[in-house]
């Protein structure tokens, strides 16, 4: 099953940091937040990546193809008497599959899945946004997904207002105050399962959320699963420094393959 990754937006509320480098490359824990998503669905099996580029995307692919691998790793330098004959990288190596695809500069999400439709393959395929983590069992979603037998499935959550909350008399007078409580309501938190057969109803420059959710709701065909753990978006530069905060604490939940 093949895990479609969408890499291509602009970052614009990390602005500083997005001028020059695409969103999914920026670091937590000296590491692009995509190998974080990537490593954390490796975990459960699922290996087989589709990178949907748009926004500096040749900086991703860089940084997967290029030619300078030796500059994230340990490394040993075979010399000949006429000079450096090999590189050896040494630790950690990803068995991964990487397909990469142009997907357009302002393409919309499901214009992004669209053409990249013609690299999937079998009856069903996961999707997700290249800066969201979790601790979610992806297992579990792909079983419940197969349980109810319709087209697509997403995963809830229920995250912390970012405020605190007032409850508030005619005359001003605070009833109670409450610190960032949880929202009312759940929320899309950008984990998908989605028939492939789904997917080939996307059209050039549409909208996953707003066009083929909202659609397969309509028809219910879309099912939730609800997700009461851990979760977070790299949205603004807050949202960055917590997560390496969370990784630097060693207490990281999406941190799930060391477990």
């Amino acid at each position: 099953m093949k895990v479609v990754l969408l890499c291509g937006g602009r970052g614009t509320r990390l602005r500083e940091q997005t001028e020059t480098l695409p969103k999914p490359l920026i670091e937590i824990g000296g590491r692009p937040i995509l190998w974080h998503v990537m490593k954390y669905y490796a975990h459960f099996g699922f290996t087989d990546f589709v990178l949907c580029l748009g926004y500096l995307g040749d900086r991703i692919k860089q940084y997967f193809a290029g030619d300078r691998a030796w500059e994230r790793h340990d490394f040993v330098l075979h010399a000949g008497a006429s000079g450096p004959e090999r590189i050896e990288l040494l630790g950690e190596r990803e068995d991964w599959n990487l397909t990469f695809v142009d997907t357009g500069l302002e393409t919309n999400t499901g214009g992004r899945v669209k053409r990249a439709e013609r690299y999937l393959d079998g009856d069903l395929a996961l999707v997700t946004y290249a800066d969201g983590l979790a601790d979610l069992d992806l297992g579990r979603l792909v079983e419940f997904h197969r349980s109810h037998g319709r087209l697509a499935s997403l995963t809830t959550v229920n995250p912390a207002s970012p405020f605190g909350v007032l409850d508030l008399g005619d005359d001003g007078k605070v009833r109670r105050f409450q610190e960032k409580p949880r929202l009312d309501g759940w929320i899309n938190g950008g984990f998908f399962v989605f028939s492939t057969s789904a997917l080939s109803r996307l059209g050039a420059n549409d909208s996953l959320e707003q066009d083929l959710l909202t659609a397969l709701a309509e028809e219910d065909e879309l099912y939730a699963f609800r997700h009461t753990g851990f979760w977070a978006c790299m949205d603004t530069y807050k949202d960055h420094l917590a997560l390496n905060a969370l990784w630097e604490s060693g207490k990281a939940p999406w941190r799930v393959w060391e477990g």
